[in-house]
């Protein structure tokens, strides 16, 4: 992990986080302080995560992820209302849209980032998430608490990509740019999908799944769809002592050069191919 990141977020958030259990909405001064800090990742100015470029590490920064667990301490219970839905929580709706389309029945919270040009179809955007210019969230797509989805990412319908609050210094899914989740896809407990990689409809990945070359036998990174690449989920037989069984992998299809796009007519009959659907 880079050792040189210093959080854009006010230290004060770490002494609060020392004495958290003593918070309540009654300490306004600490509520203040708590609240410009996730208004700062609402606004995208900070951000629980990112790639660092220089070393290709997923960096945490964990005074964000204090900042929105303690806010469940400071804030008040609230009701709200929108037409005839009737709510009760601590969190409110997110109302920084600029440049965002949003079709009613999606919801997005306060503290999630939505970059200009993102467009959410009836899905839901959780706490701390963070999603870049030009993503479709597709109907009923879950982007989870604090997950880092990239620009010009496809998350189609159904797809679920997984949150993660605590431990504050656990990593968050990582969805790079120019990815495509399909159909019913589901991406979570920190996995990555690296830049230009596409998962077949119903493709599980988790921070333990193993992952293996179609062509080469090769087994690659554990959690991670490479990028520029075409994955499915598949099985490997692996023996106990009661007998072999299935186990769930990821499997590389396809490995392009790297900035290659897909065809999509190529990549559609590929998987059909494969028995999968994009």
């Amino acid at each position: 992990m880079t050792t040189s990141f210093t959080s854009p977020l006010p230290a004060e958030i770490d002494e609060l986080w020392e004495r958290r259990s003593e918070l309540t909405p009654d300490h306004t001064e600490a509520r203040e302080t708590i609240v410009g800090a996730v208004d700062e990742l609402d606004s995208g100015k900070a951000r629980v995560a990112f790639v660092d470029q220089a070393t290709d590490e997923v960096v945490v920064d964990e005074r964000a992820k204090r900042s929105i667990l303690l806010s469940f301490r400071v804030l008040a219970m609230e009701e709200s209302r929108v037409g005839e839905f009737h709510y009760h929580d601590r969190i409110p709706l997110k109302t920084r849209l600029d440049g965002v389309r949003v079709v009613p029945g999606a919801i997005a919270r306060w503290g999630a980032h939505l970059a200009p040009g993102v467009v959410l179809m009836p899905s839901f955007t959780n706490f701390g998430a963070w999603v870049g210019s030009g993503t479709m969230v597709d109907t009923w797509a879950t982007v989870g608490s604090c997950a880092q989805v990239g620009e010009n990412v496809h998350l189609s319908g159904g797809v679920g990509v997984g949150g993660v609050l605590e431990p504050p210094q656990a990593s968050p899914v990582v969805i790079e740019d120019e990815a495509f989740l399909g159909s019913r896809s589901m991406v979570v407990e920190g996995a990555r999908v690296r830049r230009g990689a596409k998962l077949g409809a119903g493709t599980i990945l988790t921070s333990s799944t193993r992952v293996f070359d179609a062509e080469s036998g090769d087994e690659l990174a554990t959690g991670e769809a490479p990028a520029w690449s075409v994955c499915v989920t598949a099985n490997r037989v692996k023996s106990f002592p009661g007998g072999d069984f299935g186990l769930p992998c990821l499997l590389v299809l396809k490995r392009l050069e790297q900035g290659q796009e897909h065809d999509k007519l190529a990549l559609n009959e590929m998987l059909r191919e494969h028995g999968v659907n994009a």
